[in-house]
This record gives structure tokens, sequence and C-alpha cells, in this order.
């Protein structure tokens, strides 16, 4: 391994941290709670960060939590919008968080098809 190679996992790394660091506009967290690991709540979570770095997006907090309760609806996914209502998607899978992600934290939309509950 060379110094360049250092570099680029020092720089991934230091951006994958600074996703758990903060408060920012948008938090995202995950489900992941044995209930949700087992329901691929790992790779959901990869695909998130995946996404957002792909995207280049900023201000944006991705965390995870233990179990919510509801393990038949796992993977789950909150997002919660500075002075917005909290949205949990349920049964979450790599692409469906990846379509989240476009669509509701960058694009501002819910998807719908995939809400297992909002506040009102």
């Amino acid at each position: 391994m060379n110094v360049e190679e250092l570099k680029k996992i020092r720089e991934k790394t230091q951006r994958e941290m600074d996703l758990r660091n903060g408060e920012k506009a948008i938090k995202v967290v995950v489900g992941m709670g044995t209930c949700g690991i087992a329901a691929g709540a790992r790779p959901v979570m990869a695909a998130i960060k995946d996404e957002l770095a792909r995207q280049n997006a900023q201000n944006i907090t991705v965390i995870q939590s233990g179990c919510a309760g509801f393990c038949e609806q796992e993977p789950l996914m909150d997002i919660f919008r500075s002075r917005g209502k909290k949205v949990t998607y349920g049964k979450v899978s790599p692409d469906k968080a990846r379509k989240i992600v476009v669509e509701h934290i960058l694009g501002g939309r819910v998807v719908n098809e995939f809400v297992f509950a909002q506040e009102k």
C-alpha cells in the first residue's frame, strides 16, 4: 500500500465519520438492532452512505439506532428534517434506500410508496 492509497482511505474514513457527527439540517437514522441487521440493515446503511457520497451531499447526519419495536418492518429508516416532521420508511432495501436519498433527502419529496409511518 502506498501513501496515495492511505490518503484515500483516510479521506473516505473522515467523510464517514463526518456523517455521524454534529447537528445538521437532515438526520437519517437506520435501525440496527439485531432484528434490523437480520433483515438487511447493514447493506441499507452502506447504500445510504454510498449514495450520499456519490451525490456529494452535505449537511446530513447518518446514525444508527437499536430496535424500535417494529421488527416486522425492518430495516427501518427515519428521516428528520429541521423544522419538519419525522418520516419512517419500512422494509427498506438498498435500492429503496438509494431512491429515498435522491427523492426525499436531496429532493425534499416523501417517497409515499415506502412510508411506514409519518408524523402529522
